[in-house]
């Protein structure tokens, strides 16, 4: 398990952080899949350093609580007069029964040591109608992240830590949720040149990093880092994301 209260924690800021323009594409992509009437209440389940948390108060006008349970993380969270970090985990939420209207969980599924139980939390904190947006990788679907060309195990090291679609889909129907058929997939993130590109990955701040030897992580960024040098500007893929929607019923 990667502990976000050590050297992760003190990174993912610097190695994550997303610009207030991608925080609205994100958000607003998100707006898509909730109800059209303000206020909603949010839960940002992980939230991390709060990235996306103070945008999704903006987005939709109400209460949102960012649940995370690395002290850490929280410390480093993006403050907001309606915004709420809370410590705790997913499969225990300090939260209410039917509490919100909505739930993400961004990039933090995977992190989950019992995820079913959690998606069983996520039923009981949403309101009836509710939606939860599980924002994540699927070992089924994975992109073809162009760094993995410098890290020969990281492809297989991301996807042995997904689920695919149908064992996500399973688990939230075994937990009471409703998932939509198809698969959301989302392009929100900005295109950076091959230099931003390697300065973001050098700090490591992908979980993907905690599971390479060293062996293999030095000279991948050295090849990296000379890769960038040569070719600075050039712009590198920009991916889309995959994301699920699971409702709970009326």
């Amino acid at each position: 398990m990667v502990d976000y209260n050590g050297r992760m924690g003190s990174v993912y800021a610097a190695g994550r952080g997303m610009q207030p323009a991608e925080v609205r594409r994100w958000t607003s992509a998100f707006a898509t899949y909730l109800p059209q009437r303000r206020p909603l209440d949010v839960l940002d389940l992980g939230s991390g350093t709060g990235r996306l948390s103070p945008g999704l108060a903006e987005e939709f006008q109400g209460r949102v609580y960012g649940v995370e349970p690395s002290d850490r993380m929280r410390e480093a969270a993006q403050l907001h007069p309606r915004v709420t970090y809370l410590s705790g985990s997913a499969e225990q939420i300090p939260l209410p029964e039917a509490s919100v209207d909505a739930v993400l969980m961004f990039l933090s599924f995977h992190h989950f040591p019992d995820q079913l139980q959690a998606l069983r939390e996520v039923h009981r904190v949403l309101r009836p109608g509710g939606v939860a947006l599980l924002r994540s990788q699927f070992s089924d679907v994975m992109p073809d992240l162009f760094w993995y060309e410098y890290f020969p195990s990281a492809r297989a090291v991301d996807a042995a830590m997904y689920l695919s679609i149908g064992e996500v889909k399973a688990l939230a129907t075994e937990a009471g949720l409703v998932p939509d058929e198809d698969v959301v997939r989302i392009t929100a993130e900005e295109p950076r040149t091959f230099s931003e590109s390697y300065q973001r990955l050098s700090h490591r701040a992908f979980s993907t990093f905690e599971y390479l030897s060293e062996d293999e992580v030095v000279p991948g960024f050295e090849r990296f880092a000379s890769d960038a040098e040569q070719d600075p500007d050039r712009l590198m893929p920009v991916y889309s994301a995959t994301m699920l929607v699971l409702r709970r019923p009326s």
